[in-house]
């Protein structure tokens, strides 16, 4: 019984210490990854806010169907019943977020920058929102491990198709 009751409070105490070192995680956590391309900014935005373009740059999109809504393309389909669409858009920005059963936890977008010399900055970035959860927090460790390189990718490929 001794070693039952140890044995609970060990884990217990394991729980709560590990809960509380989470809590210092931030519940935001913003990736980002940028190019600059030699291109007008009219059409960069073309490739960006329009989803029948992703095909030509975004990193797996050229295999996936577009997501139309009243006979508009909105966005992609993702695996997992999921699916990304345009959000909202400006002149230098492009909004975009999974759509899924769940709550909206992440969301991403795309900024442009005119920098001069015929170039355009294009900023993608990818905000990820946070429960308390321990192992979501400790999860976050791995975001940038896992979506930058494909950030970087679709970045390269963007700035191949446009120059």
């Amino acid at each position: 019984m001794r070693f039952i009751k140890l044995a609970f409070i060990s884990v217990v105490f394991f729980f709560l210490l590990i809960t509380g070192i989470s809590l210092f995680f931030p519940s935001h956590i913003r990736i980002s990854k940028a190019v600059d391309i030699r291109s007008s900014r009219d059409a960069v935005l073309r490739q960006i806010d329009d989803p029948a373009n992703w095909k030509n740059w975004y990193p797996g999109a050229d295999t996936l169907e577009l997501y139309k809504a009243d006979d508009v393309v909105k966005g992609i389909r993702m695996p997992g019943n999921q699916s990304l669409m345009i959000t909202g858009f400006t002149d230098t920005t492009v909004m975009a977020a999974h759509s899924t059963k769940n709550t909206e936890k992440a969301s991403m977008g795309w900024t442009l920058l005119q920098p001069g010399n015929g170039q355009v900055t294009v900023q993608w970035y990818m905000d990820f929102r946070l429960s308390w959860y321990p192992w979501e927090k400790f999860s976050s460790l791995l975001l940038e491990k896992r979506y930058g390189p494909l950030m970087e990718q679709g970045l390269g490929k963007l700035k191949k198709h446009l120059e």
